[in-house]
């Protein structure tokens, strides 16, 4: 399949930080593809990069097939960006916004149907200032598709969105997909990534640390079954099981706790988990099975420590 970005060794340094380490990756056409990494990882210096907010420091950037040093009118033509903090005139409305920026460009995007699909036509008339934060985000992302683009970048386009309009903007993510528009989403939502995209990269600490599509990249863990339950503190002390693990953040109480165990036998380990219970008067309850996923993926490669 055509790929219409190629990126090799792209730099980013600053005195103290390299927010952008030597990451290659490429992009096919009309496909959703995602850089998924923690608060401070490289996922918006990259992007902006690519959309020629800012300069790297070194690397090649190609554009459909052609190398490129820095993002020309001609190439403003064909691609939309959604940043991750949108600045817009408060006192202009919506619709005097939207017209403003399809002024811009010769390639223009029906203009009702954005608003239809945004749910935005209930606040033509008014004013930014009066938005909400999901409204805004919502405008924003309305703006970045004024112009039809080919190339889509979404910069954590779901931030602040209610579940309703999150799982809206997905099936409208899909659609321009459909539609054969590419998609550059950078998110920390591991369940929009597994979502939407057809292909990830896991980025952090300016590196690429793992990509390939969602399936290959829960199989690249060699993780089985997940068995979660809650029980009393003491249930660690009687189980033996190296691979019995507490999720201390999510603890219940000091009393109570939740663990979780990976196995290639579920009804054995649930024998087990059962048995330690009785012979040990031990308490446990909500037990869940489930399949690995991309959050687990995620966790394993970066950890669990909270970054910002």
């Amino acid at each position: 399949m055509e790929n219409i970005i190629e990126v090799s060794n792209l730099r980013k340094y600053y005195k103290t930080v390299k927010a952008v380490d030597d990451i290659s990756f490429s992009i096919a056409a009309g496909k959703v593809f995602a850089l998924l990494g923690p608060n401070g990882a490289g996922k918006t210096t990259t992007v902006e990069i690519l959309e020629g907010l800012r300069r790297a420091d070194s690397g090649r950037i190609t554009y459909f097939g052609k190398e490129i040093t820095k993002v020309n009118f001609e190439l403003k033509e064909k691609i939309g960006v959604q940043l991750q903090n949108t600045v817009f005139f408060e006192s202009l409305t919506v619709k005097e916004t939207l017209k403003g920026f399809l002024g811009l460009y010769e390639k223009k995007f029906d203009i009702d149907i954005l608003v239809k699909k945004l749910e935005l036509e209930e606040k033509l008339n008014s004013k930014i200032k009066t938005l909400s934060g999901g409204q805004k985000q919502r405008l924003a992302i309305a703006v970045a598709l004024v112009n039809d683009p080919d190339i889509v970048f979404l910069d954590e386009p779901t931030t602040g969105l209610d579940p309703q309009a999150r799982r809206m903007l997905w099936d409208f993510i899909n659609e321009l997909k459909l539609s054969g528009k590419t998609i550059i989403l950078t998110t920390h939502y591991m369940e929009e990534a597994e979502y939407l995209s057809d292909f990830v990269n896991i980025v952090d600490h300016g590196k690429v640390i793992a990509c390939g599509t969602v399936e290959q990249l829960i199989d690249s863990i060699g993780m089985k079954s997940i068995i979660r339950f809650h029980s009393n503190k003491k249930f660690d002390s009687y189980f033996k099981d190296e691979n019995l693990k507490i999720i201390e953040d999510t603890a219940l109480s000091s009393e109570k706790k939740i663990y979780e165990i990976q196995t290639d036998n579920v009804e054995t380990t649930l024998s087990n988990i059962f048995e330690t219970t009785r012979k040990n008067s031990l308490s446990i309850s909500e037990i869940a099975i489930r399949q690995p996923n991309l959050e687990d993926v995620f966790l394993k490669l970066t950890g669990r420590t909270l970054r910002d």
